[in-house]
């Protein structure tokens, strides 16, 4: 396992600024850190239900990466397999999480738990998967340890 030493939030209008910046493509890809895309995530999920994260994410996030010159490759940008563990991650964090717990508060709740750790999709797939073009242009289920169920 790597450091676990997210970048934390202060505020639940910055969460509320990523997912807008991600939908609209205004985020500037220096702020698409690793927490960003949980906060996103987490964001997505509470807030906009009309979003299914399912089937919409890939698109969600392949053109915003497109709009700020990223490119969506076999090597870089969208990759299919991270994305749905980590909504999975974050829907379960959501089921766990106490009732009226802030925008903030949960999603460094998130950050701070096993769920918001970088290297948390290599506890259910080893690396050779989890990076190989497959994984990246559609999800694979994993080789290790199955996915958490959401309760």
């Amino acid at each position: 396992m790597t450091d676990h030493s997210p970048r934390l939030f202060s505020t639940d209008a910055e969460i509320v600024r990523i997912g807008m910046g991600l939908l609209d493509c205004s985020l500037p890809r220096a702020d698409w850190t690793h927490e960003a895309h949980l906060a996103a995530c987490l964001w997505i999920l509470r807030e906009r239900p009309d979003i299914d994260t399912k089937t919409e994410m890939r698109g969600i996030i392949s053109r915003y990466n497109a709009a700020v010159g990223g490119v969506n490759d076999d090597s870089q940008g969208y990759h299919d397999t991270i994305t749905h563990c980590f909504i999975r991650a974050v829907a379960c964090h959501l089921c766990d999480s106490p009732p009226g717990i802030g925008l903030a508060d949960s999603v460094n709740a998130l950050l701070k738990s096993s769920y918001g750790r970088r290297d948390w999709p290599l506890t259910h797939y080893s690396r050779e998967l989890l990076f190989s073009v497959a994984a990246r242009r559609n999800f694979v289920s994993p080789d290790l340890v199955a996915l958490p169920e959401i309760s």
